[in-house]
């Protein structure tokens, strides 16, 4: 069977292509395309694909935009980290979708959903809804914070922070300028109000600023180490398994 995937993301092409032949030797991956463009070529040849899975955020745009331009005549599996108001419209319109970070054993049960019934998915009108969903529930990011400093509010804004950090328990944000403000918040909160594009969540610790990082060091074991200015007290390790994601952000 062969199967072709519109993603942007290297590292999670690459790790659904590894889940897609662990689950079934037979799934032969045609292509992996990053862009809309790339997509909306690669649809208008012939070609024998049984099974697409799409990404909605891709390097140029968003993959509805396909829809636009070419008829897609098979089925599709969406891969998406989209929010939990847009999956819910995913549902309603049938619409099959692995969350992302996607699970192998979910990603098994949608290729057994499509084998027990491969029939082409009226999906036109359910593009146009879902889009529509999409473009009116932007995600609004954080800009400012209110800090504390005795009895005093102080704003500061989230591009002059370089890097939020928990230390002994406490979250604290670092500004550019290498000044210290204590918040009450879990990183983990701190992480979803943050724009992902300029923020990047290293590991349990930190959480940095795009503009903060002056290069990346390789590490034992597949690991990296973010350099930072200003500099922390203590390396910014970033696990072998999440290296790959990093890279990716950074480029």
């Amino acid at each position: 069977m062969k199967v072709v995937i519109i993603e942007d993301e290297g590292a999670a092409a690459e790790n659904l292509k590894l889940m897609l032949s662990e689950i079934d030797t037979s799934i032969i991956v045609d292509k992996v395309i990053d862009t809309v463009a790339g997509a909306i070529t690669y649809f208008s040849e012939i070609n024998d694909i049984e099974l697409a899975f799409f990404d909605i955020h891709l390097a140029d745009g968003i993959s509805f935009e396909i829809f636009n331009q070419q008829q897609i005549n098979i089925p599709i599996i969406f891969t998406t980290a989209y929010d939990e108001f847009a999956i819910k419209a995913f549902k309603v319109n049938s619409i099959d979708y692995l969350l992302k970070p996607i699970d192998e054993e979910e990603l098994s049960e949608a290729i057994h959903k499509f084998k027990k019934d491969k029939k082409i998915q009226k999906i036109d009108e359910q593009f146009q809804q879902v889009l529509q969903i999409i473009q009116s529930e932007k995600k609004t990011y954080k800009t400012t914070y209110l800090f504390q400093k005795r009895d005093t509010l102080v704003p500061v804004k989230v591009e002059d922070i370089a890097y939020f950090i928990i230390e002994v328990g406490i979250v604290k944000a670092i500004s550019f300028n290498n000044k210290e403000y204590i918040i009450d918040k879990k990183l983990e909160d701190i992480e979803n109000e943050l724009d992902p594009s300029q923020f990047f969540r290293a590991n349990r610790q930190f959480i940095v600023n795009r503009k903060a990082i002056k290069h990346l060091e390789l590490y034992f074991n597949g690991k990296l180490i973010i350099n930072i200015e200003p500099k922390p007290s203590e390396k910014i390790v970033v696990s072998k398994a999440k290296a790959p994601q990093l890279k990716d952000w950074m480029n």
